[in-house]
């Protein structure tokens, strides 16, 4: 007969902490290979923030608020401002990939890890899926304007989307071609993705100078239609593309002076991202009334682009752009995923086959493989418009996490070597915290309950295998 467990005890294995290790050279067998440089990180960020909303949020945002999709753009982003400050200071000092599950490890113990990487873990994924579906409208749209053939909305479309369809073949298509690269190695993709991010930017620059053409101050008139709950709605439908902040923290256990690196490429990152952001939306309402972007395609962009121009050339060069740089926002979204489930396998908290590295290409070959098998399946048969809030959700509550973290290291390791410091602290994290929990409570409830089953099951799995293989645990016994 077994002896029960003390409560002290699991207490203890719940809340047990991974300590923080100097990072790795990057020249073991089992190891990762350091070879992202600050540009190149930040393109990440850039990359899996720019596009993954901007080129099709719109059309499910300014619905929600009106013309002060502006202030929700604004909102979201000074969220998204003070959570960047938490993550530069908690990815200098625990430079290691992971991203917010290895903070939380680090800072609040493993059982709160675990129910971290539910969040991290929904929030890619979802994310990575939503933008393959959006990129198959972009694709259409292209294909149209330039050679005159549509594709059959039978492979366009999920089975429950509003105008349904059997597969979304071309989303199912791009996250093939995305494992493809990952596989090949890190620092191919990073060099394909900043040569993406390059044209993703030129793009959208056009979009801003043209739309400008033909900018109506009357569109604005009726700023705020649903008031302050309007701004808020749509600021978390908006949140769903800020995750590209989080995506540059996976990358630890590839970047070149990783307590340098990552600070710097953050801060870049989001001021890029916020720029471009706030142009584009203000340029586009600018061009119709608020009430003409509900229902409009995910291709809004070219649509608004087309009806100011009168013609098709500048939409489909903007489609065109959107095809190619939306691939970098899916791109690096999986590569997010899969360093995470790298992190978490290393840990024991995973079985081992995700953080095996092959000797060929130092990339997690398996962990990439079921990876993008799993985001495929959900991007061709699940719909983008019930995909988003999820994203958002899960984001916002890494957000939160990171910045109490940073509170949670600063009392206890006070003498921890750090690169980047948060300016303004306590009043920056605790902001960071009060902004996210406010866009979070405006979320549907549907959505809280979707986002509880799936952190209870994960949490489920920690209790049935993770407790028991943790490499914690084994070091300890």
């Amino acid at each position: 007969m077994t002896t029960p467990r003390e409560p002290s005890t699991l207490r203890a294995e719940l809340l047990r902490r991974k300590p923080i290790r100097p990072p790795s050279s990057g020249s073991g067998p089992d190891e990762l290979r350091r070879t992202i440089g600050t540009f190149q990180l930040a393109a990440f960020g850039i990359g899996a923030t720019v596009g993954t909303g901007i080129f099709f949020v719109l059309s499910s945002a300014v619905p929600d608020a009106g013309p002060a999709v502006v202030l929700s753009f604004v909102l979201a982003g000074v969220a998204a401002g003070l959570s960047a400050l938490c993550y530069a200071e908690m990815a200098s000092a625990v430079p290691v990939s992971g991203s917010t599950y290895s903070y939380a490890y680090a800072t609040l113990g493993e059982v709160v890890a675990m129910g971290v990487a539910a969040c991290l873990l929904l929030e890619y994924g979802v994310s990575a899926a939503a933008v393959a579906v959006g990129w198959s409208g972009y694709l259409n749209e292209a294909l149209v304007n330039i050679t005159g053939i549509e594709l059959p909305q039978a492979i366009l479309a999920a089975p429950w989307d509003d105008d349904p369809g059997v597969v979304n073949l071309p989303a199912v298509v791009l996250v093939g071609l995305c494992m493809v690269l990952l596989i090949r190695g890190a620092s191919e993709s990073a060099r394909l993705n900043a040569i993406m991010v390059a044209i993703k930017l030129a793009v959208l620059a056009m979009f801003v100078v043209i739309a400008f053409t033909a900018f109506d101050a009357d569109n604005f008139a009726d700023f705020a239609p649903f008031g302050t709950a309007g701004v808020a709605t749509a600021a978390g439908v908006i949140f769903f593309s800020f995750i590209g902040l989080d995506a540059v923290s996976t990358a630890g256990d590839e970047v070149r002076d990783p307590q340098r690196t990552m600070p710097r490429a953050l801060l870049i990152a989001l001021a890029v991202v916020i720029t471009f952001y706030v142009l584009v939306a203000v340029s586009a309402v600018g061009t119709q009334p608020w009430q003409d972007f509900e229902g409009q395609s995910e291709a809004g962009l070219s649509q608004i682009l087309n009806n100011v121009t009168g013609s098709t050339v500048w939409g489909t060069v903007l489609a065109v752009g959107a095809v190619i740089s939306i691939f970098s926002v899916t791109l690096v979204v999986l590569y997010g995923q899969t360093r995470i489930l790298f992190a978490m396998g290393r840990d024991g908290m995973l079985p081992p086959v995700f953080s095996r590295v092959s000797p060929r290409t130092r990339t997690p070959v398996q962990n990439t493989v079921i990876v993008c098998a799993v985001v495929a399946l959900l991007a061709a048969f699940v719909p983008l418009d019930h995909l988003v809030d999820l994203v958002s959700i899960g984001t916002l509550t890494a957000f939160i996490v990171v910045s109490v973290g940073v509170i949670v290291l600063r009392r206890r390791e006070p003498d921890l070597p750090r690169g980047f410091t948060v300016p303004g602290y306590p009043v920056v994290p605790v902001l960071s915290v009060l902004v996210c929990g406010y866009i979070l409570i405006s979320l549907h409830w549907i959505t809280w309950l979707v986002f509880a089953a799936w952190v209870a099951l994960f949490l489920l799995l920690y209790a049935l295998y993770g407790r028991r293989h943790s490499a914690l645990a084994r070091e300890n016994a």
